[in-house]
């Protein structure tokens, strides 16, 4: 069978499946399950429809990385959960979850040094170009590693989507490649991060397919009209620069495993016997 490659942004899946579950449900022993629930039964769904031979669900760890100290206010609008109740708390559905995963033979691990894009990215910049690879996230940073053999699924039942470099581009009017200085340009509000002032997606798409690159949107500043975009794009160099780091993934990072510990062997278990399996009946 030719390889085909799944990574799982696991905080990305548990988040959607916590707060998108239509109830709170819980288990004959008094146990909140609706996060473990709704995060397996999309997990199965999800490798149905890409029928991987390789697997892995990676989790945001909770030790920070170079990106808060490149920048204080980077994700500093994210709440913290570490004073709410344990049922309002996505975490606390997690180590289920987890075990959920072990039964499922499925690798999962969680950052220590880095975020979950930094090993998608490591991957893709690894396997990318050999092995056909899905990630299943809604984090649209994922969309700069874009390609013909990457594509990013967007899990939502039957409305889910597959971004693909032509997505992308009917989108944005950018390419995959271009994405993340887009990105820099306009800013990303779920990260916290702050664009240039004036600069929205249609601008900074023009700017883009104007010039190519980031790069080349700033050697030509002298070039850009109105003046109005020329003086926001001077007075934001610092900003838009400091963007492009913290946005940029490199693909740099380590690999935690080698893609031969992520093989995953189908057994076409449904949730409800996953659930029976790991003590968590409904």
């Amino acid at each position: 069978m030719k390889p085909k490659l799944l990574l799982v942004d696991g905080s990305n899946l548990l988040f959607q499946m916590f707060y998108g579950m239509p109830a709170r449900i819980v288990n004959e022993d008094g146990i909140a399950i609706h996060g473990v629930i709704g995060f397996v039964g999309a997990l199965l769904k999800i490798i149905r429809m890409t029928a991987p031979t390789h697997i892995a669900v990676w989790f945001d760890g909770e030790s920070t990385n170079e990106r808060y100290a490149l920048d204080r206010d980077y994700k500093a609008n994210r709440p913290d959960y570490g004073d709410c109740p344990e049922e309002e708390q996505p975490f606390s559905q997690l180590p289920y979850i987890k075990t959920a995963l072990d039964c499922l033979g499925i690798l999962h691990k969680e950052t220590e040094h880095c975020e979950v894009d930094d090993w998608m990215a490591a991957y893709v910049s690894t396997y990318g170009c050999e092995i056909d690879t899905v990630i299943a996230s809604f984090d649209s940073d994922f969309f700069q590693l874009v390609s013909n053999r990457v594509s990013i699924l967007r899990y939502r039942g039957d409305a889910t989507t597959l971004v693909t470099p032509e997505t992308v581009y009917e989108k944005f009017g950018i390419t995959p490649m271009q994405y993340a200085d887009f990105k820099a340009l306009v800013g990303d509000k779920a990260d916290n991060i702050k664009g240039i002032d004036g600069i929205g997606v249609k601008t900074a798409a023009r700017l883009l397919q104007s010039y190519g690159t980031l790069d080349g949107v700033l050697k030509a500043i002298d070039k850009i009209t109105p003046a109005r975009l020329q003086n926001a794009l001077r007075e934001g160099i610092d900003r838009v620069t400091l963007n492009r780091k913290l946005i940029t993934l490199t693909g740099s990072t380590p690999l935690p495993h080698p893609i031969e510990a992520l093989a995953y062997q189908n057994r076409n278990l449904t949730t409800t016997e996953v659930l029976k399996t790991i003590g968590l009946k409904r």
